[in-house]
């Protein structure tokens, strides 16, 4: 196991590192670069004296790397870790965290060409296992790289996930058109949800998609095989109306954000 200072830290922090991980790719693993940039410029925040910290700032004092895992040969995939924040007064912020960056989620409604309400969205089902279940119902997700745009990569992941061939420019961030809005406090926080923020750094930008589509391509939809079989996905396309869909795909955290989002932005007449 080796150790490193991590650069432009003040105070120092030694990072402590696993024996199958090096300190160029984690300095270099898009999760660990935003997580770290985040941190840094929240806790630089303290100095104002307006901050609920100012008068006993916090700081991070140190990193253990504890487990990694690695995507299709050596692209760094995920990281659990510990990171130790406290004050000079020895109070500490809980800092277990997973490190897995951000994840991509569309929302594609589909109307049938003669009708105006009869709005569908495009689930997939497909195995879980961290949950538990073989057919997990949610909204069409992937991870975000560290090159194109969010837009880019959600037409991508689509097309894996679905079979659908959708432009980035038909598609409209949700999260982006709600958050930018806001009278945010300094943070740099991504425009995003976080699904799990007392324990990963994931952020979810969710996308909406609509389009007019023949009824009959609709049943085609319905119980489609799709996904990437030489990567292991198995994923089955599933149609719920849209006024069901917080039903149908309750358990998903996504779904209960997209159709909260899509509400949000309907009643307030930012969508057509």
């Amino acid at each position: 196991m080796s150790s490193f200072m991590l650069p432009n830290s003040q105070p120092e922090v030694q990072v402590n590192l696993t024996s199958d991980l090096s300190k160029d790719q984690l300095l270099a693993f898009p999760a660990f670069k935003n997580w770290i940039s985040t941190l840094q410029h929240s806790l630089s925040l303290q100095q104002e004296k307006s901050h609920t910290f100012s008068a006993v700032p916090y700081a991070l004092r140190k990193i253990d790397i504890q487990a990694v895992d690695f995507f299709g040969g050596n692209r760094l995939g995920f990281v659990k870790l510990k990171a130790e924040v406290s004050n000079d007064n020895g109070e500490s912020l809980p800092g277990s965290i997973f490190l897995r960056g951000g994840s991509l989620i569309l929302q594609p409604d589909d109307v049938p060409d003669d009708s105006e309400t009869d709005k569908h969205v495009i689930l997939t089902v497909q195995p879980r296992v961290p949950a538990g279940s073989l057919s997990f119902i949610e909204l069409p997700a992937g991870m975000i790289d560290d090159s194109g745009t969010f837009s880019g990569a959600a037409a991508k992941e689509i097309s894996e996930e679905t079979g659908l061939e959708i432009p980035s420019s038909e598609l409209l961030d949700m999260t982006e058109a709600v958050l930018s809005k806001l009278e945010d406090h300094a943070e740099k926080l991504q425009q995003a949800f976080y699904p799990s923020a007392g324990g990963s750094d994931e952020f979810v930008p969710i996308f909406l998609w609509q389009k007019r589509v023949p009824r009959e391509q609709l049943k085609d939809w319905q119980g489609k095989l799709t996904g990437k079989r030489d990567e292991g996905e198995k994923i089955t396309l599933m149609l719920a109306r849209l006024e069901d869909v917080w039903k149908t795909g309750g358990r998903d955290g996504k779904v209960l954000a997209g159709w909260a989002l899509y509400e949000g932005l309907r009643k307030e007449g930012k969508l057509r």
